[in-house]
């Protein structure tokens, strides 16, 4: 199966939080859109890994996505090596996507900025012809996105563009909110973590209207690039 856009993240959730709405919307548009996880989320403190395996695949049928895996790395611990970038590269050149997005080039989760750099170097290696890689006995083409662009997580971090996502944040805050056992709940008896408080549920909301507001549209998500954005004309810009 080709895919139009590919996108990574080291744990469930991650690509709901960040970039839900913008996923939502490119499928609204007629994209094919699939997302991988890393791990699975097991060193999580609240729920299990087999509730969040639950909650991913919920997520995934609010977003409408095509398909959703997940690499089972180890919570906390993979590393950008050889082993590892050629998993990555299994799921790259399967989909083929003209787009990637991965995590955040940093961020407060310290596995964040490291899906961050392996999936960058898994999208060039990927285009590397004398690099072999194969899925049930079946060798794979080479093959490299157009482009990969990078989310905004916990951090505040500058985006290079953003995605006017007005009429899709509803989407996103359903999709996020598919994750019951992370987030805000105020009968949990479970221990409360930084993204399970109210402040943290509120800042969906209002971190994409800041956004919103700064490009005089209701919400949008933010992306930082490895190279510079082009465009075929001014007016495309909004």
């Amino acid at each position: 199966m080709k895919l139009d856009i590919l996108v990574f993240g080291a744990h469930p959730d991650d690509i709901e939080l960040a970039c839900g709405a913008t996923i939502a919307k490119e499928i609204a548009l007629g994209k094919t859109v699939g997302a991988v996880d890393l791990t699975r989320g097991e060193l999580g403190t609240r729920g299990t890994a087999e509730l969040r395996d639950e909650e991913a695949a919920d997520a995934a049928r609010i977003l409408g996505l095509s398909v959703r895996e997940n690499l089972r790395f180890r919570d906390g611990f993979f590393t950008n090596d050889e082993a590892h970038q050629l998993e990555v590269i299994k799921m790259i050149r399967k989909y083929r996507p003209d787009v990637v997005i991965a995590n955040a080039i940093d961020d407060r989760h310290i596995d964040h900025a490291r899906a961050s750099k392996l999936v960058s170097d898994a999208c060039f290696l990927s285009g590397l012809r004398r690099i072999e890689t194969g899925i049930d006995g079946t060798q794979q083409e080479a093959w490299r996105p157009k482009t990969v662009y990078h989310y905004i997580q916990w951090k505040d971090i500058e985006p290079d563009f953003v995605v006017d996502v007005t009429g899709y944040i509803d989407t996103k805050v359903a999709a996020v909110m598919a994750y019951k056992s992370q987030f805000y709940d105020p009968n949990s008896a479970e221990p409360v973590t930084p993204i399970a408080t109210k402040n943290f549920q509120e800042s969906i909301l209002y971190r994409a209207a800041n956004l919103g507001r700064l490009i005089n549209t209701e919400y949008a998500e933010g992306f930082t690039v490895e190279r510079y954005v082009a465009v075929s004309s001014l007016g495309n810009l909004i």
